[in-house]
């Protein structure tokens, strides 16, 4: 299993301090930048302030878009910023590299684009923050480089780029033609699947590393295994992320309202969808195809840190960086309640630090209710994302998820096959031993 390796919204990070650097001598390090000519930008907090690691993902377009996908909860983020060109400068990117590689205590260090599209911001730009990752890049940490993106602007231009540069790309994409075509069309209304697939072609003939995220919505969510085997057979992926939809009602840029759309994922539709992909998987694929839900319910069973924020106990380390340096908690939270600060004038770092920050990560177990405290797949679920905890629990204590009733279907129906695959890994075999005992469950069964 590889958690962590998945582009896109629900990555968590990075490695604790593995000893690259000793947090006084990144200090010092930083102390020696600023000697050379670097005064007046903003300094770094001192040692041991703030987590060794965290995520960002940073939105050098913010929220513009070359689709007009319906479901998009971040499009409406435009509100936040009347009259904004919308382009990260050159100046802001030169900072945002410099702070991020210099927080890091860490030996490897994700810098991670996502958008709206963040290709429009065109190739020189990312050839741009090449350039400055290696200016800034310390004597042995490694970098990460990370793009998700709808496909739809990839030539072999691009493609080239990005496996020169090694990058992972996250491609956007619902199923097929007919699945995907239902909510991701572009400005004119017009459908994109062939647009996306041509933009995939040219990075597997580029040999660039790629996953697909795809999100389960109202259209899609009773077409499970249709979907997954579009993905598995069709494309070709290996890596996969599925992505719920959960959509209000917005009110300049923030969701308001304790009612779903219609386009969303149903409440228990998303566990069904889980079920009968994991029952493929779990048949036929554990060890070839890795599905970001199932590695990180398999971690929580080996009580270790999984690869997604959702349904882990607290969060707060993975946030967003909009296009002209504001920094927000989380890329679900991109609203003013939620904004930290500029890193333009204070550290990343600091900001990362801030009481504000490690309030909101430990508001996610803090304000469990009690339903969801005395649950037996809390272990697993954690609540789910903060942001979709808007309705209320049998009792009628507010703060339950709107997909509880899938959480509580999924994690509970794989709690068999899932202890099986932990047991193996313990006793130092393979997760992909569950496949045997499918097969010898069922010849027992006749």
């Amino acid at each position: 299993m590889t958690p962590g390796r998945m582009v896109g919204t629900m990555l968590v990070v990075a490695p604790p301090y593995d000893g690259l650097t000793r947090p006084e001598e990144v200090d010092a390090m930083s102390e020696s930048r600023d000697d050379l000519g670097m005064r007046g930008r903003p300094a770094r907090p001192s040692a041991g302030v703030g987590p060794a690691s965290f995520h960002v993902l940073a939105k050098p377009a913010g929220a513009i878009c070359n689709l007009d996908c319906e479901y998009c909860f971040f499009l409406s983020k435009e509100e936040l910023y009347p009259g904004s060109s919308f382009r990260m400068s050159d100046e802001l990117l030169g900072e945002y590299v410099r702070q991020l590689l210099d927080s890091h205590r860490t030996r490897e260090v994700t810098v991670a684009w996502q958008g709206g599209e963040p290709t429009l911001m065109g190739l020189d730009f990312f050839r741009r923050a090449m350039d400055l990752v290696e200016q800034y890049r310390r004597p042995g940490q490694t970098v990460e480089h990370t793009v998700q993106t709808n496909g739809t602007l990839i030539d072999d231009e691009w493609a080239s780029f990005l496996a020169e540069h090694d990058f992972l790309v996250g491609v956007s994409i619902d199923g097929p033609r007919q699945l995907h075509d239902a909510y991701r069309v572009d400005k004119g209304g017009k459908p994109t699947f062939d647009r996306v697939l041509r933009g995939l072609d040219r990075l597997k003939v580029h040999g660039v590393r790629w996953n697909v995220l795809t999100t389960v919505h109202r259209a899609n969510e009773d077409h499970p295994l249709e979907v997954y085997r579009f993905l598995r057979d069709e494309l070709g992926a290996e890596y996969i992320q599925f992505i719920p939809i959960v959509e209000r009602p917005t009110e300049h840029g923030v969701p308001v309202g304790t009612t779903a759309t219609d386009r969303s994922v149903s409440p228990a539709g998303y566990g069904r969808f889980l079920v009968d992909v994991f029952e493929e998987w779990a048949r036929h694929d554990v060890g070839q195809v890795f599905v970001q839900m199932f590695d990180s319910t398999l971690a929580s069973f080996l009580d270790v840190p999984g690869s997604l924020c959702v349904h882990s106990e607290t969060c707060g380390t993975a946030l967003a960086l909009e296009h002209n340096g504001d920094l927000y908690s989380c890329d679900h939270f991109v609203e003013p309640e939620h904004l930290l600060g500029n890193i333009g004038s204070r550290h990343m770092l600091e900001l990362v630090a801030s009481p504000q920050q490690r309030a909101f990560g430990d508001a996610k177990r803090e304000s469990l209710p009690a339903y969801c405290r005395s649950c037996d797949v809390r272990f697993a679920c954690h609540g789910g994302c903060p942001k979709d905890r808007f309705t209320t629990t049998p009792d009628g204590e507010p703060g339950l998820h709107y997909l509880c009733a899938s959480y509580q279907l999924f994690f509970r129906h794989v709690d068999e096959p899932l202890r099986v695959m932990t047991a193996a890994v313990r006793s130092g075999g393979y997760a992909d031993e569950v496949m045997d005992w499918y097969r010898l469950r069922e010849r027992e069964r006749g």
